[in-house]
């Protein structure tokens, strides 16, 4: 079976500052895959690598098979253009911190607006879906309410729904829930979960340990851009084995 994510030495740096060291993982299809550390630790840039929104250094990256914004002929790595790196990063949705959503559309023409603008589906097929997809985070009442409308809970399951329009084989989380007020996290989560339980693949940077546990096949510990401790969520959150896994649990659980 081949892995939906494979990491193989993957390294990254923003001028003198290497953030990624060295990153070798895999990600099972149909599998929810947390990582988890403290901040700076190079999460996130991982998350931005897998679907080339930053360039690695070195290493290789596959989605499904192929290798992430190259080509290889031979030994030697060509860079994908633009538009094959577009085709790529269809297949792959993504959630960030922060919704970005765009203020002056709905939240049904905010989940319509890829499918239109990207695969060219005509609006009437684009809307039916995106309704089916409000419906399903818990929004059919709100399709027609612009972003300044709705709360960031709102705004986060919006930006969801936004992504599995494009049908994405993958599915990216950065810290989805880190900007919510507290009581606002539940909803995210329970749409994520039902994500999980529907086969979705999943890597999610998180703080959520509850999620973890709960929602995780398989959860890593980064810190400084390098994988600390890999293991089964419960596993690692319950008995980590290294001395930086403990320390850094001992604050957050």
């Amino acid at each position: 079976m081949t892995a939906m994510v494979k990491a193989e030495g993957v390294h990254k740096s923003f001028g003198p500052v290497e953030v990624l060291k060295g990153i070798d993982l895999e990600v099972a299809p149909r599998e929810v895959f947390c990582l988890i550390g403290p901040s700076g630790s190079g999460k996130s840039t991982f998350l931005r690598c897998i679907n080339h929104l930053e360039k690695i250094n070195a290493g290789r990256l596959y989605v499904d098979g192929d290798l992430v914004g190259y080509r290889q002929q031979g030994n030697k790595l060509y860079e994908l253009r633009d538009r094959e790196v577009a085709a790529q990063r269809r297949d792959i949705g993504m959630v960030f911190q922060r919704f970005n959503l765009f203020p002056h559309m709905t939240a049904v023409e905010n989940v319509m607006e890829a499918p239109v603008q990207v695969k060219r589906e005509s609006k009437a097929v684009a809307r039916e879906r995106a309704l089916r997809l409000l419906d399903r985070v818990g929004l059919a009442d709100k399709a027609g309410n612009y972003p300044a409308q709705l709360s960031g809970g709102q705004q986060q399951r919006v930006a969801i729904a936004r992504a599995l329009a494009m049908e994405p084989k993958l599915m990216l989380f950065d810290e989805p829930t880190s900007a919510l007020d507290p009581e606002l996290v539940g909803d995210v989560l329970d749409v994520m979960r039902d994500l999980a339980e529907s086969g979705m693949t999943m890597i999610v940077v998180t703080h959520e340990m509850g999620f973890a546990r709960e929602v995780g096949d398989a959860l890593v510990f980064m810190d400084d851009g390098a994988v600390v401790e890999t293991g089964h969520p419960r596993e690692v959150l319950t008995n980590p084995q290294h001395e930086r896994t403990k320390s850094f649990l001992s604050k957050v659980l």
